[in-house]
């Protein structure tokens, strides 16, 4: 496999969140031959039978293509009280939905950034959580929590700690190189 496609996205809809910050470093840090696409969740409507039951919402069907079409995923989450944010799981519901998930065998890397010194944990522990059911193949290792975020991101969202850049940049090689394997 020569280029390795990547679909990332962030569990925050708000356009100054730290977890959006960390998909734009990750595509600046992408080892070669990767590529990375971030999408937006917000037009990602919430989950209803009745409305899956009339045919599923174009946002949902875009979605599902790129996940298809994307060799591994990478997702950025905060942690909203101490769990993963509605947007992220909704997202990952429809993206799960019928015998043709996109999901199924996908390998992803998690990452998570927070204003404090735990960096999101137990938000990514809970998506692992929820990757079992989704049957995808989530990287144990590095695991990348970004802790005290503020002071790691510059007033226009670029990552400026350089011990954080490295720790993306082996996530983003483990990713690839678990890919291509």
């Amino acid at each position: 496999m020569s280029q390795v496609n990547i679909l990332g996205f962030a569990g925050s809809l708000r356009q100054a969140s730290y977890n959006r910050a960390a998909l734009r470093a990750a595509q600046e840090l992408l080892p070669k031959g990767a590529s990375l696409e971030v999408v937006d969740l917000a037009p990602i409507p919430f989950f209803n039978e009745d409305l899956e039951a009339k045919g599923m919402p174009e946002a949902v069907l875009e979605f599902r293509q790129k996940i298809a079409a994307a060799d591994a995923l990478l997702i950025a989450t905060p942690e909203y009280n101490y769990s993963l944010p509605p947007v992220l799981k909704n997202a990952l519901d429809w993206a799960s939905r019928g015998a043709d998930s996109p999901l199924v065998g996908k390998t992803v890397g998690i990452m998570s950034a927070s204003t404090g010194m735990f960096g999101g944990a137990r938000a990514q522990y809970h998506l692992r959580q929820v990757c079992v059911r989704l049957n995808v193949l989530p990287l144990n290792q590095p695991e990348m929590f970004i802790t005290f975020a503020a002071r790691k991101f510059d007033e226009d969202g670029k990552l400026t700690d350089d011990r954080t850049r490295s720790h993306l940049a082996r996530l983003l090689q483990a990713l690839v190189v678990q890919v291509r394997q």
